[in-house]
């Protein structure tokens, strides 16, 4: 496994990158602040660590401009602890966020649990049919008639929770455990910004209410 450390401080991307090779985990350290998308796609990894302050362009920027191009999971590591910044990391597409100074043994420990989460994803059929929609959990794409949308990796997750058990509630802490092995990763917020953004996409494809809320117990996709 490959790790990218976007992280501008040498002294603590050398901690990070040694205490990974002690995992067997191959890294590399970010160089030109500039040109953050062409070492991501030249590296390839299969996780990114990424810093909030940056030289030239925040954290945020290339967190987004990954985004476009990759579904890479992605750590933000910040000296930031306010819910804001942690909301905002979230809205851009990050999987995790971690708050400095850090336990090297935390931080590799979410980094071993989002890998797994990430890249055991699908235990189930590839696609999954409902009311003409056809969710598909290998490419986290929608479709429904002539439109086809993606989403993000969180996104998709908790659809495929909703689709999987369609009919039936689901609590918010299931699907806070089922995204990030926890149910205090931040607030209801962090839950509540994911179905929002798959709602918008849903009603964007001509399909509003597909998924409902259930007052104080969860969210449900009906038969």
């Amino acid at each position: 496994m490959k790790i990218f450390i976007v992280e501008d401080d040498e002294v603590i991307a050398n901690k990070i990158k040694q205490h990974l090779v002690k995992w067997d985990y191959e890294s590399l350290i970010a160089k030109d602040f500039q040109n953050i998308l062409s070492a991501l796609v030249s590296f390839d990894p299969q996780l990114v660590l990424l810093d909030i302050t940056l030289p030239f362009f925040d954290g945020y920027h290339w967190c987004r401009e990954m985004r476009k191009i990759s579904s890479v999971p992605i750590i933000f590591i910040s000296s930031a602890i306010d819910n804001l910044n942690i909301l905002r990391a979230i809205e851009m597409g990050a999987d995790d966020y971690i708050t400095k100074p850090f336990d090297l043994e935390i931080l590799m420990a979410k980094i071993q649990a989002l890998l797994r989460r990430s890249y055991d994803f699908s235990d189930s059929n590839d696609l999954i049919e409902h009311r003409g929609l056809i969710f598909n959990s290998s490419n986290f794409t929608i479709s429904y008639q002539d439109h086809e949308m993606e989403l993000t990796k969180n996104e998709a997750k908790v659809f495929q929770k909703l689709m999987e058990n369609k009919g039936h509630i689901v609590s918010r802490k299931k699907l806070m455990l089922y995204l990030w092995e926890s149910d205090s990763y931040v607030d209801d917020s962090a839950l509540y910004t994911n179905i929002n953004r798959l709602r918008k996409k849903l009603a964007e494809m001509g399909l509003e209410d597909f998924v409902r809320t259930k007052k104080g117990e969860g969210y449900l996709i009906e038969n």
